[in-house]
């Protein structure tokens, strides 16, 4: 059964950059590749955005076997470390990270994890 969490990221946009990128840049590190056929390969996720301005808070639900969850927040960790993500049209954004943290998981959340993990 997999366990539940949460990964919270502060970052700074560049004034160009599309806030759903950091999102993308995420996707990529845990399954590969932003497209591709359901179940994600290592852990079940959603980033969501919250925009004020240029500042950027991400917080990412994952379902993941509780041996894994320190890889996945590695893994989202050097993901949002290098700044910078590629659109398919190769449009790139970039960004700066303030930090990263562990989280806990709101009720509505811990919802969302279920339902991504399909239990």
């Amino acid at each position: 059964m997999p366990g539940f969490y949460v990964h919270e990221a502060t970052l700074r946009l560049d004034p160009a950059a599309d806030s759903a990128a950091p999102g993308a840049a995420i996707t990529v590190a845990l399954c590969g590749s932003w497209e591709h056929p359901p179940p994600c390969p290592l852990a079940a996720h959603h980033t969501a955005v919250q925009q004020d301005g240029q500042s950027v808070k991400l917080r990412t639900v994952f379902a993941a076997d509780p041996r894994q969850e320190a890889e996945v927040r590695r893994r989202i960790d050097a993901a949002l470390a290098k700044g910078s993500q590629a659109s398919p049209d190769g449009i790139l954004s970039r960004w700066t990270l303030v930090g990263t943290k562990a989280a806990e998981l709101t009720s509505a959340e811990l919802e969302r994890a279920q339902r991504i993990a399909g239990s």
